[in-house]
């Protein structure tokens, strides 16, 4: 397993990490604030006996990456990136065809927690990433998930190319959205499916999209030709969901 440090900031951030079982080392809360959800995540910390530390607000501005603690900063246990076949079992166990999320090349970590988020709300078993040249899980990724990051699994993996030829295999299908490509309404997303989204400029990558089954187009009619990265996989990952719930 591969480990990477996680800091957590921000209330509803801070709050869902306690919820979802995750160990926090160290809570870092405003000196003398008395705000309701600031209280209500000391009395979760001491419930888990978790070490407190009330700090000025200098304190809590130099630790912060994300310049939005909100007057808390969690230390949490390294985060533990999954392995792909941890997702196809958890798909398995809950008796669903897998759905899958990866993503070529996202550098964004607002964009990463967004995904991680709509993947979470979409009943994704989990999130692919490539090692190099892309977010990993740092502290902006963790707030902008909302608490996804504790519960939807993410895999690093060396090359994404060589990921999806490996799971073809396992049986799954695989779509990328592109301009160029079908427009998503007319595609089959039931079933055992992997969703690439690509960089936020230069897209899908050309040796990953050879190796998709199908491209997905999203409509669009305004005087702009793209969608955010993030958006982009909303848009087309409820478009799946709907068609699974059918």
């Amino acid at each position: 397993m591969r480990y990477e440090e996680l800091t957590i900031e921000g209330r509803n951030a801070v709050m869902e990490a306690f919820r979802s079982g995750k160990t926090i080392d160290r809570l870092y809360v405003l000196d003398g604030c008395k705000d309701g959800p600031v209280q209500s995540i000391v009395r979760e910390a001491r419930k888990h006996d978790t070490i407190i530390k009330f700090v000025a607000k200098e304190r809590l501005d130099q630790m912060s990456e994300t310049g939005k603690h909100q007057g808390v900063i969690a230390s949490a246990a390294a985060y533990k990136y999954a392995e792909v076949e941890d997702m196809l079992k958890a798909a398995e166990e809950k008796g669903e065809p897998p759905f899958l999320f990866l993503l070529d090349g996202i550098e964004d970590p607002h964009n990463l927690g967004a995904i991680l988020r709509t993947a979470n709300l979409c009943g994704a078993h989990g999130v692919i990433i490539p090692k190099n040249r892309a977010a990993g899980l740092t502290a902006v990724v963790a707030r902008t998930s909302a608490g996804a990051i504790n519960y939807t699994p993410v895999a690093k993996v060396t090359n994404l190319a060589n990921t999806i030829e490996a799971l073809k295999k396992r049986g799954l299908w695989f779509v990328c959205a592109d301009m160029g490509g079908e427009l998503m309404y007319r595609l089959d997303l039931k079933g055992p499916l992997g969703l690439v989204i690509g960089n936020e400029g230069s897209g899908v990558s050309r040796l990953v999209k050879e190796k998709c089954d199908m491209t997905a187009a999203i409509p669009m009619k305004g005087d702009i030709d793209s969608l955010n990265a993030s958006v982009a996989a909303g848009v087309l990952a409820y478009e799946a969901l709907r068609q699974r719930m059918l």
